[in-house]
Order: C-alpha cells, then structure tokens, then sequence
C-alpha cells in the first residue's frame, strides 16, 4: 500500500539545514545502499527518535531512505503520520504471509522517504514462524522479503524491538551495519557488552558482514560529571578495538551527541520529524550534524 507524499511532513532542505549535502550517495558508484539497525535492548533510550530524525535527515539531503519498523508498539510508524490500526498490510504480514510483498507493504510518506509500518500483531511473529524457527529458517525471512525493495534506496534503517528477540535477530540479518543510540549512564556500559555479543554471535553464524558503525549518545547532558566519563569510557573501548578483528574496529562515538530537547519529546505526537516540527529547534540542529557524520563513517570489511 502506498500514500501520496503529504505536503505538511516535508521541508525545504533549506529549513532542515541541508543535512549530508555534501556526501555522495551510496548507491551512486553502483555500490549497495547502506542498511543500518538501529539497536538498544533497552526502551526509552532515543532509538525510535534517532531512527526517524536520522532517516528525516538524509531524506531532506536528496537520499532515498527506507525505515523498518520492527516493534510492535510501532512507535516509529506513529512519528512519521501513520496510524496502524488503518493499516492494510504491514511488516507482520510480510512476515507471516509468503503471498505478501515489500512493494505492498511500503508506504511512502514523502518522494524520498519510504516506511514498512508495524502494527501491534507483531508482537506475535515469533509464534507465527516457531516452524521455521525449528528449522532455522526464521532469521532471513526480513532479509529475503525485502531483498529487491531495498535495492532501490540509498540508505535502509530498521528501528528494532527493545529485546534481542526473533524481530531484532532478522533485523540484523538484514544489516550490515549497527547504531546504538544510548544515553551516558553507567549501567547502559553493562548493557552494550550485551549487544555486542549479540552482534558477534550473528556474525558468526548468520550475517559475516555485520559490523558495529558507532553509538549514539542521545539525551545527552554533556555538563554532567558522569556523561563525561561515560562518553570517554566509550571512547577508549573502541580505540583498543583499532586494527582488530572485531566487529567494532571501525566503530566511532558519533558526534554530536543529541542534547535533551523538548521538542524531539513532542513531535512524534504531531506525526512529524522534527525538521516539520520545530526546523531551528537544538534537536533539529543535532541531527543534521548527526546524519552528515553518519553518512561521512564508512565501516570497511
């Protein structure tokens, strides 16, 4: 199912900062889009925020941006203007249903900003494909749904469920690069050990190309004592990791960090980025610096 593009969720790349303008697109020297998971096991942390603005970003750049809503709380599909319980077809079904197609299922909320929705049913894909699961065949099911759609974006990114359940691990075989937006507390240090055995172990055994691109520190405090020592524990972790094997030998703290902004809490109850929202609000402003950096990383390998 598609929807026209609604003239009240774009703006002017003008507004929006003209975020990324100077980065080539991916796909412009026939290499393939760049598909980025953005994951937290925790909730409540800036993932569904990061995913839509970062998305909004590139989108207003002149990108052709995907975004994957994974969880079934669809958060990500209600940010962008789209109510799930309207919905016809949504991710679940392109899960559960081998007759539903990716092209059905996208809808498309401005020229350059394509969205597989979710619906609160996904909460039960995990049942629907305990079968395949048994035969291990439920990981790919994403990956090998949305093989040709992704084709025609620069950039896919797929906001995962809090939980390193099935949706997460599709997500991630899907990828080949992951972002953890999180905030600077001391127990999201524990928390990140967590997910990058998760990122190994799917590695490993399911997607050789996954690689760890960088954290994002959102809601972020940089006066604070603790957000400063968080921040550079983050840092020397990753530069130990320099020159390595490991999934994270490429990976960057990314900058700016997105300060704690009232406007990035109240846009998704507009329906809208908040580029729409509020264009010369501090959250607009961090996250065109955000993408531009985003999009200027490269992970090798």
């Amino acid at each position: 199912m598609e929807t026209q593009a609604d003239p009240s969720v774009e703006t002017s790349s003008e507004q929006a900062g003209e975020p990324g303008q100077a980065v080539s697109r991916p796909g412009a020297d026939g290499s393939p889009p760049r598909v980025i998971a953005m994951m937290n096991q925790k909730g409540g942390v800036g993932k569904t925020t990061t995913t839509v603005n970062v998305g909004a970003a590139l989108s207003e750049a002149g990108h052709r941006v995907l975004l994957i809503d994974l969880d079934p709380q669809a958060h990500l599909s209600l940010h962008v203007g789209i109510n799930p319980d309207e919905l016809e077809r949504s991710v679940y079904d392109l899960l559960v249903d081998d007759d539903t197609t990716a092209a059905e299922v996208v809808m498309q909320v401005t020229p350059t900003l394509g969205v597989l929705p979710a619906e609160v049913n996904l909460a039960g894909v995990e049942a629907e494909l305990a079968e395949r699961t048994a035969a291990g065949e439920s990981q790919g099911v994403l990956r090998d749904k949305t093989m040709d759609l992704v084709t025609q974006f620069d950039y896919v990114l797929l906001d995962c469920p809090p939980s390193l359940g099935l949706l997460t691990i599709n997500g991630l075989t899907l990828a080949r690069e992951v972002i953890v937006p999180m905030q600077a507390h001391f127990l999201a240090l524990q928390g990140l050990s967590k997910l990058l055995e998760t990122i190994t172990m799917v590695r490993e055994r399911i997607n050789p190309q996954l690689k760890l691109a960088g954290i994002v520190l959102c809601m972020h405090e940089a006066n604070t004592l603790l957000a400063g020592e968080v921040a550079g524990d983050l840092n020397a972790f990753l530069e130990e990791a320099r020159g390595t094997d490991q999934p994270w030998a490429d990976a960057a703290v990314f900058q700016p960090a997105v300060r704690r902004n009232i406007k990035l809490a109240e846009s998704p109850s507009f329906g809208q980025s908040i580029f729409s929202y509020a264009p010369e609000s501090n959250g607009a402003k961090d996250y065109v610096a955000l993408a531009k950096a985003i999009a200027a990383h490269r992970v090798h390998g």
